[in-house]
């Protein structure tokens, strides 16, 4: 049987320890800002998060790309003529038309390998979600699952990846397209900052508002405590170049609150990131079913 290998993207903000200890590889999409683009790096070598983040505080919006089809064409390619079978965990179809693309590239390719096999996966989240998914994906692998019995075990537990996100305000979200939200959402919040979620479709939706800053993170916690079910699994948190001492509340807040193997922390990459703007910051976990759906 050929052996494994795990890819993602740059949505999956996934941090250089996990892809590392995971042997996880992923598909770079690109950013646009003033006319140049620039690879999307989750190791933030072409900007660092400050200067990233301080364009969007300045007023200015990033553009971001799917992952371009010659990008797959590059690492698919790589990752066959080394022997492997691909298991793609891409950012949410409804966030990205990345899957879509993946699997068009790897219809083409498997017409020149024809004894591999490629698996492109929409797993409903992006974002940790998506690196939760893609380190569960490593796990298997690590157990001596197939491509397939990989990918069959992702699609089962895809909506039971739970995110718990607050930001500022939806401006980012909205410019972007990447929020589903009524009227409400989108005035005056005058203070009031939205709590969101990834919904059973993997659309980006908020569900809740807090009155201040604190109060927001204290929530996207207790929110998360609810539907955590395993102690032997992570949380994440990541944040878009948030405070120290904000991220510290809520690493601490979460040790103290929900039972976790491990706790880790890292940046929102350059794609989300552009999306979802400065200070964002969320937690992920896997617990209950997410069964709630947009309508509107």
């Amino acid at each position: 049987m050929r052996p494994v290998k795990i890819l993602t993207d740059s949505c999956s903000d996934l941090i250089k320890e996990l892809r590392d200890q995971y042997d996880i590889d992923y598909a770079r999409m690109q950013t646009v800002y003033e006319g140049k683009e620039q690879w999307a790096s989750l190791d933030f070598e072409y900007y660092s998060p400050k200067e990233l983040y301080d364009i969007m505080r300045a007023g200015n919006r990033i553009l971001t790309t799917q992952v371009p089809p010659a990008e797959f064409e590059r690492i698919f390619t790589k990752y066959l003529d080394e022997g492997y079978n691909i298991v793609y965990i891409a950012c949410a179809s409804k966030q990205s038309n990345s899957v879509f693309t993946g699997e068009k590239v790897a219809q083409e390719l498997l017409k020149k390998y024809p004894d591999a096999e490629i698996y492109c996966i929409d797993p409903l989240n992006a974002s940790a979600g998506e690196a939760l998914l893609a380190v569960h994906a490593a796990q298997y692998r690590d157990q001596g699952l197939s491509a397939k019995e990989i990918t069959e075990k992702i699609m089962a537990e895809r909506n039971n990846v739970n995110e718990f996100f607050t930001v500022h305000s939806l401006t980012f979200l909205k410019k972007a397209g990447r929020v589903k939200a009524s009227k409400a959402f989108f005035g005056n919040l005058l203070g009031v900052k939205p709590i969101l979620i990834a919904d059973a479709n993997g659309a980006q939706v908020p569900i809740a508002k807090a009155k201040g800053r604190q109060k927001s993170m204290e929530m996207i916690v207790a929110m998360l405590k609810e539907k955590v079910t395993d102690p032997e699994e992570s949380v994440y948190i990541v944040h878009a170049d948030c405070k120290p001492e904000e991220v510290e509340f809520v690493r601490s807040l979460v040790e103290k609150e929900i039972p976790c193997k491990h706790i880790y922390v890292g940046y929102m990459g350059p794609i989300i990131g552009a999306s979802v703007g400065p200070e964002a910051i969320g937690v992920w976990g896997f617990g209950k079913e997410v069964t709630y759906k947009f309508e509107g």
